[in-house]
């Protein structure tokens, strides 16, 4: 094969993946003490970064405190920074500690209970829409 073709059906193969108006993102730089904690209910407070198409959030959890059963069409990675989450999830109970990583693919049904006061970092992609507007009435104990 020619190296012009070659060329071609690289680009070609580029420009499926990449869209070509795709916007350039915001850089940014931000402290976690500069944005303000969300208080969602008495155990459960939140901060979160948007990016162009991620969020990373900052959970803190109180011992005790549950995420009913929920799913959403982002992925999600859970990193625990500190205590400890049970999760139920896939018909299994996942204990992860601080210094362990979940992953939940996309549309999977998942709850979890703090077993200790938690710190966790949870990344989702794209960023959850529910959660910047404000109508995750699920966390807020609201139906």
């Amino acid at each position: 094969m020619k190296k012009t073709a070659k060329k071609k059906r690289a680009a070609h193969v580029l420009d499926r993946t990449v869209p070509r108006n795709a916007r350039k993102g915001t850089l940014k730089h931000v402290s976690w003490s500069s944005i303000p904690l969300e208080t969602l209910n008495p155990l459960l407070e939140r901060q979160f970064v948007v990016g162009q198409d991620i969020m990373v959030a900052r959970v803190l959890l109180k011992k005790g405190c549950v995420v009913p059963e929920h799913s959403h069409l982002n992925e999600q990675v859970t990193y625990i920074l500190e205590g400890a989450l049970k999760f139920w999830i896939d018909n299994r109970e996942i204990v992860v500690h601080a210094g362990e990583v979940l992953t939940i693919p996309p549309h999977v049904p998942h709850k979890a209970e703090a077993l200790e006061d938690t710190v966790d970092l949870d990344v989702f992609n794209p960023p959850r829409a529910d959660w910047m507007e404000k109508t995750d009435a699920y966390l807020r104990g609201h139906k």
